[in-house]
């Protein structure tokens, strides 16, 4: 999967979720991206892509991060956490927090993988959830409140996985970007 997570459907969707939610005008997001406000509209209504530095610049905005101390409370409970799960940003697949037990599994310190995206250790099973989401409505408003699936293995010694039982829960954080709490049953 490229390093731009969002299909090209889907960022003007995105962005006037972001909008709404942090009570920014298209005048005002226009700036951001310093194109002008009509070009906000059409890419909200999806009748012009994003150009590639839009795209990236609007996923820096919705990635997730844990800066809220309701959200640092999130983390913190992933990391104390007894079972082998971890909390990725929903958009990016970067690690945002990961238990112990979970790290355990891991070849390299997870002071090296947090911030990272873990795409890349993705198994053929895992990119093929990941490709269903939007039909299955994961980004929905009543989204399901969470997936299971076999994983399938990745053969990866830097962050192994092996067949198993997984669930993912999208947990949105104080600021509407969404975490995903990745579970192995």
């Amino acid at each position: 999967m490229p390093d731009m997570l969002l299909k090209p459907s889907l960022p003007g969707v995105m962005l006037r979720r972001w909008r709404l939610l942090h009570q920014v005008k298209q005048s005002h997001a226009a700036e951001l991206f310093s194109v002008t406000q009509s070009t906000i509209s059409r890419w909200e209504s999806g009748v012009l892509d994003l150009d590639s530095l839009a795209h990236e610049k609007l996923e820096k905005l919705l990635a997730a991060r844990l800066t809220t101390a309701a959200d640092q409370a999130l983390g913190r409970m992933v990391r104390e956490s007894s079972r082998p799960v971890h909390l990725i940003c929903d958009l990016t697949h970067r690690l945002l927090a990961c238990s112990s037990s979970r790290a355990a599994q891991f070849a390299t310190p997870v002071s090296e993988l947090l911030g990272s995206s873990l795409w890349r250790f993705a198994t053929p099973t895992i990119i093929s959830m990941e490709a269903d989401l939007d039909r299955l409505g994961w980004r929905e408003a009543f989204a399901p409140p969470a997936l299971e699936f076999l994983t399938g293995d990745n053969h990866s010694s830097i962050v192994p996985i092996s067949q198993s039982l997984c669930r993912w829960t999208r947990i949105p954080l104080s600021d509407g970007a969404t975490t995903r709490l990745v579970e192995s049953l």
